[in-house]
């Protein structure tokens, strides 16, 4: 949680909107690794067959098929999480942490707690096939299969967890070093006025996706006929326009313009009267391609703005 706490002023930056109104998030996930690396004398063996020298040569076998179905809803619930997870919240400068809302963490608690009861469902119905799985890759691995790579259950293999980690100087820190502490806030606030660059920087990147696909959509030809529109290319503008309108901390007028004025091109329009109008497919293709424009623009002026930028956000940790 921030530890500010009054409402930052008008004059306050869109760091310290951020800072007051988000919290960390971080999701983590306990994995079963379904390939192992060969040993020294398999992967030898390997070698030879292609004449090659074992140290140039790196080979793995897969344990389980991860294709069957029931592996394959195990695996989806870590999906749904993790999308979940990125849908809500906007990134923050240190790795497998991202930040939600204040307002949202119970009701996001409560989602990763649902998702959490489908993914003991699924790893329960997942080692109920469990010795067929192992039975395939018998038979499937020859000789490299070895029973020791393979528990005797799956469950406890597989697990989700989240937690809301502190990304504030300690506390005992004020009384211990008044100067140490103020160096650390310091470092805190910049870090969340980065967190606002790598937030303007995905929602940028995102819409320019989206729009770009929609106005191909439009203005693209197959066979000589125009290419199917489908109801998915606005529902995913309007999903995005509610996502912007929820997280948007408003660092940056230009893009606030920007969707506003994608939200007024489409207002009005549904894909049906797209596809059978081909004057307001055309004037949407137009207007459209504007705002693409300035996204073109935007997206290449802001990794020059960015050159000092930490890296990219990393993956869930495991």
């Amino acid at each position: 949680m921030s530890v500010l706490t009054e409402e930052p002023s008008t004059a306050a930056t869109a760091g310290d909107r951020l800072h007051f109104h988000m919290a960390a998030l971080r999701l983590s996930f306990t994995w079963l690794g379904v390939r192992k690396t060969l040993s020294a004398d398999q992967k030898a063996e390997a070698a030879d067959t292609f004449g090659a020298e074992g140290e140039y040569f790196s080979a793995a076998k897969k344990l389980l098929e991860t294709k069957h179905p029931a592996y394959r809803a195990v695996s989806a619930v870590r999906t749904q999480a993790i999308q979940l997870w990125r849908a809500r919240s906007l990134p923050y400068p240190e790795p497998g942490i991202r930040l939600v809302k204040q307002a949202e963490i119970e009701v996001l608690s409560r989602q990763f707690d649902d998702l959490r009861e489908m993914l003991a469902e699924a790893v329960e119905s997942l080692d109920a096939r469990y010795s067929e799985l192992r039975t395939a890759a018998r038979n499937r691995l020859g000789r490299l299969y070895n029973s020791a790579d393979y528990p005797e259950s799956l469950r406890g293999l597989f697990a989700m967890s989240w937690e809301f980690p502190s990304v504030e100087p300690p506390e005992y820190l004020r009384q211990l070093s008044p100067e140490i502490y103020r160096q650390e806030t310091e470092r805190i606030r910049a870090r969340f006025e980065e967190a606002v660059q790598l937030a303007e920087q995905a929602f940028i990147e995102e819409f320019s996706k989206i729009v770009g696909h929609f106005t191909e959509r439009l203005s693209g030809q197959e066979d000589g006929k125009p290419k199917v529109f489908r109801d998915s290319a606005i529902t995913n503008l309007e999903e995005f326009f509610e996502r912007f309108r929820s997280l948007n901390v408003g660092s940056s007028e230009q893009l606030d313009q920007l969707v506003r004025q994608a939200q007024k091109i489409i207002q009005g329009v549904g894909p049906q009267l797209v596809r059978d109008t081909p004057f307001t497919r055309q004037r949407v293709a137009t207007q459209m391609a504007g705002v693409q424009s300035v996204l073109d623009g935007l997206l290449v002026d802001r990794p020059r703005r960015n050159v000092m930028r930490r890296g990219k956000e990393g993956a869930c940790s495991s």
